[in-house]
């Protein structure tokens, strides 16, 4: 009986144990049977999205042209020498592969006469980072290496010419200062830090500088994407087109080509700089530093060694003096002190002064260009012949502290940025009481006025805020914005409408012509023939008094009676205004006349 018992208990553990099994076989093929027949599609879809790679492609960049449709900065194809590391995959370790890539880069430097430029440690990263994508081995080559890559080629696997679009400078460096440049992205930093729509960037250029910055958004574009299939180790085996980018759109500026090429000759080699402006609206018609560089420099990546040597360059032809450059304006000031002296005291026109060809306050002496004097002369006359006693004097008559001459200059757009799109742009300096107790720990005493009245001491001022002053009187006393994006519909932007009297306009306005006409005048070498120049020169000394160097200015307007031109330069360094800059000036308004016809070719050359 026992015995019995117990098979019947061994029978019944068999039996719950092949219970078991038969549930446990039916509920794996269950399983089998979900996955194979319901989720093979999830699986599917994983895995495909898994081997697909998004790529950004950037969208064409717009062009810059100028007021007239003359292209300053445009795109051109650039032809490269690519390596498509999938062609040359080698089997094992990736450095295997990277021998490969390395080795047909040799090759090709070998057979096309190419300097290598790729080093092995930018072709690991390509292959570690970034293998879908062909690696350029050479960028911009010419027509030359074309013909002889197209006659070898033949023989290396994994090699092709890879097509991109670079930014192109027609002109080379005309306009660099305005239109700028461009710099490559880091594919590699994108990748890292964008998020994760796309997992490879195409090295695209964005502006770094000049308008090109300004208008980056409107310029760029929009992206496009490409999918990419890559197998398990990343290699790409074939690609689709996902979505075509869409081309950036074009920008046109208030510049005049042939104005700014006259601008750029006259200021020749000099460190120097030069606006023109459109005294009816502020629109800029040329605006130039000199030395400039060539913007075409930086469309492929400007190398490390020239970066650094253009920013050691003494001359400093990255620095944009129009904008940045702030320099004592010299005797360029005078006409807004007899502004300040006629709307802001009992002066008049007929007011005189001696110059006996050095003025005295107290032990500081402040001396006139004309050593030996210009004897007694009334305000005109001062303008035209820029004498130094009788502004000391008049601007003495503009408050104990100068306040009607800081106005003056604060409403002529002085001490502050005008708001043109470029950037950065310097505000310069309007001196005040309070800025010499902040900035010297000194009080304002009578001299700081005089030096203020011929354009001299603390004051500091752009070449940019001396055209749109001299814009100002050109046009009656309207202070424009000036701008340098043509907008067809938009009104000209006014940044303060001065009181000037027409009274002051008048007198200003008379002796600024006859520093030109005259033949007593400080800027008789700027005359035109045929054309009724009004302008004022000036030269402001800087440096230790041992070692005094001048900066040499001329502001101008023309037509007198109608102007449509307004302009100023100056030039570092220079003997004086008359002597450095008025020819310069005349030469620029030359060129204008005659683009305009108001002077004939043959008179032009004369």
């Amino acid at each position: 009986m026992m015995l019995s018992n117990q098979l019947d208990g061994e029978l019944m553990r068999v039996r719950v144990a092949m219970i078991f099994v038969v549930l446990a076989f039916l509920f794996l093929a269950a399983t089998l049977w979900r996955t194979q027949v319901y989720s093979s599609s999830e699986y599917k879809d994983s895995l495909h999205k898994q081997s697909l790679r998004r790529v950004r492609l950037p969208g064409a960049r717009g062009s810059i042209f100028d007021r007239n449709g003359v292209c300053l900065a445009g795109n051109r194809p650039s032809y490269c020498i690519a390596i498509y590391v999938e062609e040359l995959r080698q089997a094992g370790k990736l450095a295997n592969t990277i021998d490969a890539v390395e080795h047909v880069i040799d090759g090709l430097a070998r057979d096309l006469n190419l300097q290598r430029t790729a080093t092995r440690k930018e072709i690991e990263s390509h292959v570690n980072k970034r293998r879908p994508l062909p690696f350029i081995a050479w960028r911009d080559v010419d027509h030359a290496v074309l013909a002889r890559f197209a006659e070898s080629a033949v023989t290396l696997p994994g090699v092709d010419i890879y097509v991109e679009s670079i930014r192109s400078y027609p002109f080379g460096g005309l306009g660099a200062h305005v239109l700028g440049y461009l710099g490559r992205l880091d594919p590699d930093k994108n990748e890292e830090e964008e998020d994760d729509q796309y997992h490879f960037y195409v090295p695209e250029m964005e502006g770094n500088f000049g308008m090109e910055k300004v208008c980056n958004s409107t310029l760029a574009g929009m992206p496009g994407g490409r999918l990419l299939c890559v197998d398990a180790s990343g290699f790409k085996h074939n690609e689709t087109s996902e979505r075509a980018p869409v081309a950036g759109s074009d920008v046109t500026l208030t510049i005049d080509f042939r104005i700014q090429r006259l601008l750029e000759e006259a200021l020749g080699d000099n460190r120097a700089a030069g606006v023109v402006l459109d005294p009816r609206n502020g629109e800029v018609l040329a605006l130039a530093s000199s030395p400039a560089f060539n913007p075409n420099s930086f469309s492929t990546g400007i190398q490390s060694d020239d970066w650094g040597e253009l920013n050691t360059d003494t001359n400093r032809p990255m620095i944009n003096r129009a904008i940045t450059g702030m320099y004592p304006p010299g005797s360029t000031f005078k006409p807004l002190v007899a502004i300040a002296a006629i709307d802001g005291t009992n002066a008049t026109e007929n007011m005189s002064f001696s110059c006996p060809g050095v003025f005295r306050l107290g032990e500081t002496s402040f001396h006139c260009w004309q050593k030996r004097g210009h004897g007694w002369l009334a305000m005109r006359k001062a303008i035209e012949q820029s004498c130094n006693c009788y502004f000391c004097q008049l601007g003495l008559l503009c408050g104990p502290n100068a306040e009607r001459i800081q106005q003056t200059a604060r409403a002529a757009g002085m001490g502050r940025v005008s708001g043109i799109e470029l950037v950065p742009e310097a505000a310069g300096l309007v001196p005040t009481p309070a800025w010499k107790r902040r900035a010297m720990k000194d009080e304002w005493r009578q001299g700081d006025t005089c030096n203020m009245s011929i354009g001299q001491g603390a004051l500091l001022v752009t070449p940019l805020q001396m055209a749109v002053m001299v814009s100002a009187i050109a046009n009656g006393g309207t202070v424009f914005r000036p701008r340098l994006v043509m907008r067809r519909s938009a009104k000209p932007e006014v940044a303060n409408q001065t009181r000037w009297s027409q009274r002051a306009m008048r007198v200003v306005r008379g002796g600024m012509n006859d520093v030109v006409q005259s033949t007593e005048g400080t800027g008789k070498r700027a005359a035109v023939p045929g054309v009724a120049l009004a302008a004022k020169t000036g030269t402001a000394e800087y440096g230790p008094k041992d070692e005094r160097k001048k900066h040499t200015w001329m502001i101008a307007f023309a037509p007198f009676e109608s102007p449509r031109y307004a302009a100023a330069i100056v030039v570092e360094d220079g003997i004086s205004g008359g002597i450095t800059v008025a020819p310069k000036m005349g030469a620029l308004m030359k060129g204008i006349f005659t683009i305009e016809g108001l002077i004939k070719p043959e008179e032009a050359t004369n």
